[in-house]
């Protein structure tokens, strides 16, 4: 990084980047988070307890979503790659600095990637850019980096919420501090009670209009509408759909409906009994009636998936049906030698107030086919630690991702949140193909292949991706009907 300013010279540019707006930032702005790490939580976006909804506001990627989802200029202007797409240049934005003072440069970025890559830090992230195999600085605001393969779609990766740059060598401490770029930063870091957050007048959009933002940790999403409806909270996301009429009709709130990429659903890790065998996972998917479902869970506020994570939306969705056949998936189960069903748990939880929805639809339906399901009612607070990925069945539910990262991050038989165990060969090759596709209906072609293989295979049952209902008290303003991670933070403001 440049060298820290002079105190005073810093001081005098947050006042003129303030004045240019014309007003302070004004309000406090409080919402609420699930507390899904527990004592794990962190401000290190590259790590597993991650707080997304306090790293949205705080720290700033190369890249960002834009309308459509298509990738938009954040801490990067521009990019563009060699003839053969394994060589990729990013221009970095000039005059950007962090909440401690310091320059944002390029060692920052060759430093926060390093750490994401890096398999020996253990990060989340790194399957969304395992793909770079060097990353160097050419100048102060020009990055290089170098792909194992050609890879056309490096931009979209680097849309990932947890590609955040944080200061070179801030490693070690940004997990509490959260240090970034973004339009707010950390006043007091609190998962289990109250973070406070203050805007960050230097930020390179504009000082934000809001002066304060709080995050209040709590676990149960009863709890989180409860004191929404109480006055508590400013927004909630993520409401059960029954309450869309009621909410909708009162006067005290603002209902936004926004397509995702947002996936729910259940979890069969494929490598133990009675999941370990294709057959049955199969017989499982073919006893959902997915629009039911959908109706029952969701009130119809969603898209019918069938067992594809991509998002409806995205380039490379496959065109699917998966209808319901209770025939075949009895005779599936008979051929797997159980001709009398099978009996099988299931754990849920109150984490997603749609889980117990799915989880009570699924029983009723998988009965027909001589499956029957025993739910087991799982602890909201630390679910993510104690219950995914270690019970052998059970509710998830994911953020949009593109394509690549959805299908390589959830599926590839090498990476770390392969939450299924999932490990196909020919899946794996199909991904690997896509990757070095520079024709893109060829491309578009093997990623439609690999969700296919998902849909014979694999040990998830994606019923549907979510309509996002989210509901804010009438004092917000300039809160656009946009998915979470594109929301401009720095734009919201509230009126009392």
């Amino acid at each position: 990084m440049r060298p820290l300013m002079f105190a005073a010279l810093a001081s005098g540019l947050l006042f003129a980047g303030a004045s240019l707006v014309g007003a302070e930032p004004t309000g406090t702005f409080r919402h609420a988070h699930n507390v899904g790490f527990g004592a794990h939580s962190s401000l290190d976006p590259a790590s597993k307890g991650r707080v997304l909804q306090i790293i949205e506001k705080i720290q700033s990627r190369l890249v960002r979503p834009g309308r459509g989802g298509k990738p938009a200029p954040d801490l990067a202007t521009r990019w563009e790659p060699d003839e053969t797409g394994t060589v990729w240049t990013f221009h970095l934005r000039e005059n950007v600095r962090f909440h401690d003072g310091s320059a944002f440069d390029a060692g920052d970025v060759v430093y926060s990637l390093k750490r994401v890559i890096d398999p020996d830090q253990g990060s989340p992230a790194r399957a969304a850019v395992r793909m770079i195999e060097t990353i160097e600085a050419i100048d102060p605001l020009t990055v290089r980096m170098t792909l194992t393969s050609t890879f056309a779609d490096l931009p979209l990766q680097l849309m990932d919420p947890r590609l955040r740059m944080i200061p070179e060598g801030s490693g070690d401490s940004v997990a509490g501090t959260g240090i970034g770029t973004g339009p707010f930063q950390v006043e007091k870091f609190d998962p289990d009670g109250i973070t406070i957050l203050t805007a960050n007048a230097d930020y390179w959009e504009g000082p934000p209009a809001l002066a304060r933002i709080e995050v209040i940790g709590v676990p149960d999403a009863q709890a989180r509408l409860q004191a929404f409806l109480s006055g508590q909270l400013d927004m909630e996301r993520g409401i059960v759909p029954l309450l869309r009429r009621a909410l909708d009709q009162s006067l005290r709130y603002q209902l936004l409906e926004i397509p995702t990429g947002n996936w729910m659903g259940l979890i069969f890790r494929t490598d133990v009994a009675p999941f370990d065998d294709v057959r049955v996972r199969r017989a499982l998917r073919l006893s959902v009636d997915r629009d039911e479902m959908l109706k029952l869970a969701l009130d119809g506020g969603g898209v019918v998936s069938c067992d594809t994570p991509v998002a409806p939306h995205d380039q490379y969705r496959a065109d699917m049906t998966c209808p319901r056949d209770l025939e075949r998936a009895r005779a599936l189960l008979a051929e797997a030698g159980y001709p009398d069903g099978i009996d099988i748990e299931v754990n849920v939880s109150s984490l997603d107030q749609s889980w117990p929805l799915i989880g009570v639809t699924f029983q009723d339906q998988a009965a027909a086919a001589g499956i029957r399901v025993t739910l087991v009612n799982a602890a909201a607070d630390g679910y993510w630690s104690n219950v995914w990925m270690k019970k052998d069945a059970f509710t998830t539910s994911w953020g949009e991702r593109p394509a690549d990262q959805a299908l390589n991050e959830a599926f590839h038989s090498t990476a770390k949140w392969n939450e299924s165990h999932y490990h196909d060969s020919e899946f794996d090759a199909l991904l690997t193909k896509a990757r070095a596709e520079l024709d893109f209906g060829k491309r578009r072609a093997l990623y439609v292949a690999a969700q296919k293989r998902l849909r014979e295979t694999s040990g998830s049952l994606i019923p549907f991706h979510v309509t996002q209902l989210v509901v804010l008290s009438n004092r917000v303003t300039h809160f656009d009907p946009v998915p979470n991670d594109a929301l401009r933070w720095h734009l919201v403001s509230v009126v009392d």
